[in-house]
């Protein structure tokens, strides 16, 4: 499909759902794709990538962000807290905030080296065991903790609903957990739902394969 088509796209479904134009922000997930691919991304032009380890990205994208200004790097993977430090350092955003011991050693991390990155709380709305993520039902409690006693800068929440449930159903609830919390903006949608996700508010939406092709 390409870039180019996927930000028409977005375009479009802004315009359906009464939103303003760029109020999407697309994330194009690099992981494991050719440098090349990237490359020619950059060179058009985009600026926001997502990788889902950290030892994979810093074997990529302190040279880019050398050549490239503006890049705003976002972590979308899990992340192990030995490795808190190592994200603090390369990303700018971060999609995975899954836990208490996690939250407290961002906090730690971030009052030592002087910068927090936006961080979107990682919700498990389908409630899946495999998966990562705060129960829908503990959200509130943890985003009230993750900001008042360990001072994060908490700026949404995300999801990745089940393969084999329709999507709307959890981009809703999503949206609803944030409203709920004061939260402005919704990491949900990839590239097989972005345009669904988009008219339930997303505001960051996370794909990869539609633009870059199948990863290998």
């Amino acid at each position: 499909m390409g870039l180019d088509d996927i930000r028409e796209k977005i375009r479009i479904a802004e315009l359906q759902s009464n939103r303003s134009q760029g109020s999407v922000n697309l994330i194009a997930v690099s992981k494991v794709q050719p440098y090349e691919k990237i490359e020619k991304a950059l060179l058009a032009g985009h600026r926001g990538f997502g990788e889902n380890r950290v030892q994979e990205a810093y074997q990529k994208w302190p040279a880019w962000k050398e050549n490239f200004p503006n890049i705003v790097l976002h972590l979308l993977g899990p992340l192990q807290t030995n490795k808190v430090k190592d994200a603090l350092a390369l990303f700018d955003v971060v999609h995975s905030l899954d836990r208490e011991k996690l939250a407290r050693v961002f906090s730690e991390n971030t009052q030592k080296l002087g910068r927090c990155p936006e961080i979107f709380v990682q919700v498990n709305t389908g409630e899946e065991n495999q998966k990562a993520g705060i129960s829908p039902t503990k959200v509130d409690d943890f985003v009230k903790e993750c900001k008042q006693t360990y001072a994060l800068n908490i700026v949404g929440l995300m999801c990745i609903p089940p393969i084999n449930e329709e999507p709307a159903l959890h981009f809703s609830l999503l949206r609803k957990l944030a409203q709920r919390n004061g939260l402005k903006r919704l990491s949900m949608g990839m590239s097989s739902d972005f345009v669904s996700a988009i008219t339930f508010g997303s505001t960051d939406v996370r794909v990869g394969s539609a633009i870059f092709g199948q990863r290998t």
